[in-house]
């Protein structure tokens, strides 16, 4: 007798394994949704957009973009780690993966656990840009005007945990210079200001800055990372700026639910690496002043991990909340 059950538990057992297995390997058999946490227009928005339709033709399912914005990302980011482990609703990610745990955390869900890496999509790189009449050039520069007058050097900032304002903080923290950060509600406001002399620093991403440096309304003191960017080779890297191992760039990358079948996980990303090699990919990308990009889920998860404790080890120091 207990033969017998033993016998028909193994073979529901197999039977379910079985079904699993045939279902991960017809994935998928409905659409997908990337939900992206910012409004439509921005670069995670392009992004997601521009690989929307190659997925859709790889996998033979409808790839739809939903923008789900508020809560400093935290009501799409939820929204996928609260879904179905399934493969079908996937994040749009980027710094707030490793920002929100500190600054904004949620506590119905945890961003360390509840989210499976996929792949990085896509890097950009930010420049330190002054107005034409401050008396710095480079980096070194910077930081002696700084320390000449301390609480006297402006520098704009956007959205509290965004790159505009978190590069600001650790070139403050790593120059050990005192400065005004002043807020504004995004980068236009905050340039607008800029270019009118009210402030007299910021860090915007390479669009956004580098065609008023081009018109001599602004110029730039360095690019945030420890090289040259190809889309600014003019410009020097911070290294070579005078601030060796500051950097703080964009990047975006995909992610879904915890729990997520490993076959799922990594026919998403053989798909995502294809997308990123198409030479009509990286042109448009080239337009929006970003580096195509791909990872192993497993060389994402460890940059996650890396950013996650260096931008809290930041905001602490600076006292944000």
């Amino acid at each position: 007798m207990i033969r017998h059950v033993l016998g028909l538990l193994f073979l529901c057992g197999s039977m379910v394994c079985n079904a699993a297995s045939a279902q991960e390997r017809d994935w998928p058999q409905q659409p997908i949704r990337i939900l992206v946490a910012l409004a439509a227009g921005g670069l995670p928005d392009s992004v997601a957009r521009i690989i929307a339709p190659h997925l859709s033709a790889a996998l033979g399912q409808p790839v739809v973009v939903e923008n789900r914005p508020g809560a400093a990302g935290n009501i799409a980011a939820r929204a996928v780690a609260k879904s179905e482990p399934n493969g079908y609703t996937l994040l749009l990610g980027g710094l707030g993966l490793a920002v929100n745990p500190t600054l904004a955390p949620d506590p119905s869900f945890d961003y360390a656990r509840d989210f499976a890496p996929i792949s990085m999509l896509a890097e950009g790189s930010m420049v330190l840009v002054a107005t034409p009449s401050f008396p710095a050039r480079n980096i070194t520069e910077f930081i002696a005007v700084a320390k000449e007058k301390p609480g006297a050097v402006s520098i704009a900032i956007s959205a509290i945990g965004t790159p505009n304002h978190l590069g600001p903080e650790l070139l403050a923290q790593m120059a050990g210079v005192d400065v005004i950060l002043v807020p504004y509600t995004g980068i236009s406001p905050a340039l607008s200001d800029l270019m009118a002399g009210r402030v007299q620093l910021t860090i915007g991403a390479i669009p956004s800055v580098m065609p008023h440096v081009a018109n001599g309304t602004l110029k730039a003191l360095a690019v945030t990372q420890s090289t040259r960017s190809s889309f600014a080779p003019e410009v020097p890297s911070a290294d070579e700026a005078g601030l060796p191992g500051f950097g703080v760039n964009l990047w975006i990358c995909l992610v879904a639910a915890s729990g997520t079948p490993p076959a799922i996980i990594q026919k998403l990303n053989t798909e995502v690496r294809k997308i990123m090699a198409l030479p009509e990919v990286r042109e448009r990308f080239a337009r929006l002043g970003a580096e195509p990009s791909s990872s192993s889920p497993e060389a994402l998860a460890e940059h996650i991990k890396a950013q996650t404790v260096q931008w809290s080890e930041t905001l602490k120091r600076a006292r944000v909340k």
